[in-house]
């Protein structure tokens, strides 16, 4: 990951199909960035089956990111709907394995989980 992304305020892009939304994540997810991951995620769930978060450009997380992700997991199981990850990078995924989180989400791409 560049200095450039590491250092670049959080955005994401969505991309709906149907019965999934893909949300492409870019920067970091970090305190003060946190709301609008969450504002703009949790209405996809009861709208779709699947939520796919593809953290392929995310530079890092810290713990309020990783709170926010959590409350996602929760709504996201309490209205049945699969909230998965794409293309977790090294850092994030050593967050997330050192939490144990990481065991709570279908990872896509690995295990033979088709992305749509």
């Amino acid at each position: 990951m560049s200095d450039q992304a590491a250092d670049s305020p959080f955005t994401l892009e969505i991309e709906r199909h149907p019965d999934v939304a893909v949300v492409r994540c870019h920067g970091r997810l970090v305190s003060g960035s946190h709301d609008v991951f969450y504002t703009e995620v949790r209405p996809l769930i009861p709208t779709n089956k699947r939520v796919v978060l593809d953290f392929t450009h995310l530079a890092q997380m810290d713990s309020m990111g990783l709170g926010t992700l959590i409350r996602l997991y929760v709504s996201a199981k309490t209205g049945g709907c699969s909230l998965e990850l794409i293309n977790v990078g090294p850092k994030i995924r050593q967050l997330l394995g050192i939490t144990n989180v990481l065991s709570a989400f279908a990872v896509v791409g690995e295990n033979g989980i088709p992305i749509h």
